[in-house]
């Protein structure tokens, strides 16, 4: 048992008050598909949190898009009942939620019908005026994937969003929502489509867990602290470890996981998005496509496997019931709008290697999975053991290896774990943790990931969004692992216990190099 050192955080009064952000200009964010689930839970508790927060333009407007039959009020009502019980975002006192709601309007109409665009253009035109060359435009895509091409194509044949080159108004911005294709033979169709009719600068692919303070500081913890750039090479390191694990199931995503499933869902996304973070090379500048430039060399460096190759460097698994915080819960099978036979993986582990220079030879250990033990993400650096021990330890026993451990969610902090001689006339080594908390120093974070990234829109910065090829390349390496599982699903699933920490050949797949899981 380690024990656990807090860090102090020497900060004066000044450095712990968040510094003065500079806020969005003029613009009107239109929400396509704002009757969903999205736009409820996230979405419109970020634009009130933003305006409250004074980060909105006083002339801000958002227009909610959807089937349902709702007037401006009726949709307000919604939207408050939303951001009043959503857990994203600090409270919000209800004079200031008033003077927000004032700021949405509600179009009806299918996304389909060419009239529902008319409509919208017709509230444009009416927020817009005069001042149409002044404001910006942010289409956000809270749609079914499958909905995304006609969207699209709608959007520009309606001149709601045109080419940049071909824009009235100040700018014209379309945020699209994971996944972006379902393999990469329908993500280059899409990138195709997206290019013929946008520039690529217009194009926002979201992945929320970019916004996280925790992944942002990623690039700062390697980059501004020369006692980590020096040792984060094949030299020192042994593996990495990624975990992105959740208590829950599937609940109202129950369709659209019997399509995905965890590799869609989880890895071609959250997942290589932290590992490019985690392993690219410094940037020459923090410009977003410098950035991005660098993310999209390290996925493309990642070993290409075969289908056959992917079965033995992966692991796939089911949930089955179980005890999750102390509660019975169901097995995938058991669950609503899940085939009663259902094969799709909830869990999945593999090990990848990058071949390149920094870090030939090093393995990246991936899981995700629903109904695990802890909701926890994190990314876990461990070192090698030192060349040489000096001293004496029983024959029993392991030195504990170094690991430097970044906590994405649900604590965002960073710990190290190194040894120290406990007290005593003898010389005993014991592990410590020192603990980094994100809330111990600066107090409960005040901008959630999607409030940090529909401001990066508005703003234009894309810094923290997926860039076309970066995707084709992360579909590059997915696609032979779920080409290998859909090909050969084991029949022993489901195989892992909900509440459990996956399926016991995960344990297997890092025991080849002499490695364990780590219990978050």
């Amino acid at each position: 048992m380690s024990a656990t050192l807090t860090a102090s955080c020497e900060l004066d009064e000044a450095q712990r008050t968040s510094p003065e952000l500079r806020g969005a200009g003029p613009c009107t964010v239109i929400i396509m598909g704002a009757c969903g689930d999205l736009t409820s839970r996230k979405l419109m508790p970020a634009l009130a949190h933003l305006d409250v927060d004074g980060l909105l333009d006083p002339s801000f407007v958002a227009i909610g898009v959807g089937r349902e039959s709702l007037g401006d009020d009726a949709f307000r009502k919604n939207m408050d009942h939303a951001i009043q019980n959503s857990s994203e975002t600090g409270e919000t006192d209800g004079a200031a939620r008033a003077k927000f709601l004032e700021k949405l309007r509600f179009v009806s109409g299918d996304l389909l019908d060419a009239g529902t665009y008319a409509r919208v253009a017709e509230c444009l035109a009416a927020i817009e005026g005069k001042d149409v060359a002044k404001r910006g435009r942010l289409f956000y895509f809270a749609i079914p994937p499958s909905l995304y091409p006609e969207v699209l194509r709608h959007l520009s044949a309606s001149g709601l969003a045109p080419r940049a080159s071909e824009a009235k108004s100040a700018w014209v911005r379309l945020i699209i929502e994971k996944p972006f294709g379902h393999d990469l033979e329908s993500a280059r169709k899409l990138n195709t489509l997206v290019r013929s009719i946008f520039s690529e600068r217009q194009i926002y692919r979201i992945d929320h867990y970019l916004g996280k303070e925790t992944v942002q500081n990623l690039l700062v913890l390697r980059f501004a602290n020369s006692i980590f750039e020096p040792i984060w090479n094949r030299e020192h390191v042994q593996h990495v470890q990624i975990t992105a694990a959740e208590t829950v199931g599937v609940g109202h995503r129950a369709s659209y996981y019997e399509e995905a499933g965890v590799l869609r869902d989880m890895f071609q996304n959250h997942l290589l998005q932290l590992l490019s973070l985690t392993t690219m090379e410094p940037p020459s500048s923090f410009a977003a496509d410098t950035v991005r430039d660098e993310k999209v060399k390290v996925i493309r460096s990642i070993r290409p496997m075969t289908p056959m190759e992917a079965r033995t460097a992966s692991v796939v698994g089911q949930y089955g019931p179980g005890t999750v915080d102390g509660k019975q819960v169901p097995g995938y099978r058991q669950e609503p709008r899940i085939a009663p036979d259902s094969r799709v993986p909830t869990y999945a582990a593999m090990r990848l290697m990058i071949d390149n220079w920094r870090w030939e030879g090093v393995p990246f250990f991936l899981r995700s999975g629903k109904r695990m033990a802890e909701r926890v993400t994190e990314i876990a650096v461990q070192f090698r053991h030192p060349p040489h021990l000096l001293f004496p330890i029983d024959v029993d026993d392991e030195v504990a290896p170094n690991v430097l451990a970044i906590r994405i969610q649900p604590e965002e902090g960073i710990s190290l774990r190194f040894q120290v001689k406990a007290p005593g006339v003898d010389v005993r080594l014991t592990p410590v943790r020192m603990v980094f908390s994100y809330d111990a120093a600066f107090g409960a974070g005040t901008h959630s990931a999607y409030e940090t990234l529909l401001l990066d829109a508005m703003q234009g910065d894309a810094t923290l969004f997926a860039r076309g090829d970066q995707v084709e390349a992360a579909w590059q390496v997915i696609d032979p692992v779920v080409a290998a599982w859909e090909e050969g699903i084991p029949t022993g699933i489901p195989n892992y216990e909900a509440g459990s920490w996956g399926p016991s050949a995960a344990g297997a797949l890092v025991a080849r190099d002499n490695s364990t899981w780590r219990t978050p």
